[in-house]
């Protein structure tokens, strides 16, 4: 039995090492975004954002290969934790700047597919009619008095109530994404992107529509190829970085017949 298909890319940021992460298996897929520190800010960890980035990574992919019934938010706060066991004897994991991570995941269960938004990595599902579902977290753009963010801001509301949460150092943050479910059958692709690919909609304009329909068509290599051509042509606002990491999965199931 074939279960879920799935095609992905990434690319850092120009002269960047890679923040972000994609794994897969055969009825799953996440999608991680690591939040690169601002210039002097001491996180009070040893470590870098591909490292949390990466162990938060093979965490959750253990616990859904191995504990495939348990519910999402429940295998994202043991990743979380158990990432956090892994160098809070190193590291101060009280600090609010410890590097942290989106998490999107979808999963497979049945009939069934659990989805996971953990600040701003979004999901996009195509429907059998060819509709666009998006399944965002949106509360990082809703901080209080609007962008640019003050770093003192941003600190003060990560993983706080009323503010934002990430994948970091408290597995509570998990209960606080944005979940949900749609039935399998009612679903033909689903698109899951760091904002780095969705620059593509919140600056250029483009419906997110016409950006499921290039993955679904060309592959999510195709969706970087825009973001950086239209970051060539159009650059970034001034407060936003001029490149970043670009990462894209689109996950879809073969006909009842290959099955």
């Amino acid at each position: 039995m074939v279960g879920m298909l799935v095609a992905h890319a990434s690319q850092p940021a120009p002269g960047r090492r890679n923040e972000d992460l994609v794994i897969s298996g055969s009825t799953w897929v996440a999608v991680l975004d690591g939040a690169t520190p601002s210039p002097g800010v001491e996180s009070g960890c040893v470590h870098d954002v591909p490292w949390l980035v990466a162990h938060l990574g093979g965490a959750l992919a253990r616990g859904l290969l191995t504990r495939p019934e348990e519910k999402l938010p429940d295998l994202v706060a043991a990743a979380i934790e158990e990432t956090a066991a892994g160098h809070r004897h190193t590291c101060d994991l009280a600090n609010p700047d410890s590097p942290s991570s989106t998490l999107t995941v979808l999963r497979e269960r049945g009939d069934a597919l659990d989805y996971l938004v953990l600040c701003d990595s979004p999901m996009a599902l195509r429907r059998t009619g060819g509709e666009v579902t998006v399944v965002a977290d949106d509360r990082l753009d809703r901080l209080p008095g609007g962008k640019p963010y003050t770093r003192e801001l941003v600190r003060s509301l990560r993983n706080r109530a009323g503010g934002f949460w990430v994948a970091s150092t408290r597995p509570e943050a998990a209960h606080e994404a944005v979940t949900g479910s749609a039935h399998r059958a009612t679903v033909t692709g689903a698109l899951l992107a760091t904002d780095g690919v969705t620059r593509l909609i919140d600056w250029y304009g483009t419906p997110w529509r016409d950006v499921v329909g290039v993955a679904a068509a060309d592959g999510p290599a195709a969706l970087i190829g825009l973001v950086r051509a239209a970051e060539r042509e159009h650059g970034a606002p001034a407060h936003a970085k001029p490149h970043d990491d670009a990462t894209a999965a689109w996950a879809t199931w073969p006909s009842p017949q290959a099955r």
